[in-house]
Formats: structure tokens, C-alpha cells, sequence
């Protein structure tokens, strides 16, 4: 998913930084000067979900974007996350179209519940 993910958006024009995990990616986040525009993380990961990544990214950068992607019923992982805000869904399976489409929506703002 993460390879798929990654070639998309780099096809897209997109500058993209990959991490295996999400320890990986809190230490990738820890020494940029910039954090990036948007997180984009799977629910569900080997060591550390996506919901408790997402915490974690938040406690560093607050008003971070976030699309999570999962094969889980949108409601269930909001309830995980409490009240959180710049956080948008895209439920599995979803075409390369879906996609792009649901990062350029929640780059361009119209994103996040």
C-alpha cells in the first residue's frame, strides 16, 4: 500500500518522504525542518497503529493533516480519535483516482471533518 501510495502521488508532482513504520516516521518528523502538508497512514500497521501515530504527530505538529486509510468502518476509527480535526478517511479498496483525488481535496482544504 505504501509503495502504491507513494508512486501516485510522485506521479502527481508530489514531493513524498516514506517511512516503514511509525516510529519511523515520528523519527523522520523529529529532524525536518519543515514537517511536510499531510500525513498520510494506514489504520492498521505492524508496532504502531495509525491512530496512536496520529496522536503522536499531533502532540509535535498540531495542526497536521492526516488522511488514514482503512479497510475499517470510518465511525469505529473516529471513535479512536476522539474530536480530532484536519483528519479525513478514505475507505479500502479505492482506485489510484480516489486516491490523488482525496489528497488534492484535503491539500487544497476542502478536507478534514
Amino acid at each position: 500500500m505504501r509503495l502504491f501510495s507513494a508512486l501516485a502521488l510522485r506521479a502527481k508532482g508530489c514531493k513524498v518522504l516514506e517511512a516503514r513504520t511509525g516510529e519511523a516516521a515520528l523519527e523522520m518528523l523529529d529532524v525536518m525542518d519543515y514537517p511536510g502538508d499531510l500525513l498520510i497512514t494506514d489504520a492498521v500497521m505492524p508496532e504502531m497503529d495509525g491512530p496512536t501515530l496520529i496522536r503522536h504527530v499531533r502532540e509535535r505538529t498540531p495542526g497536521m493533516r492526516v488522511v488514514c486509510i482503512s479497510g475499517y468502518a470510518e465511525e469505529a476509527f473516529r471513535n479512536r480519535l476522539g474530536e480530532a480535526t484536519n483528519l479525513d478517511f478514505l475507505p479500502k479498496p479505492f482506485s489510484l483516482a480516489k486516491f490523488a483525488g482525496k489528497v488534492k481535496e484535503v491539500l487544497e482544504g476542502a478536507g478534514g471533518r
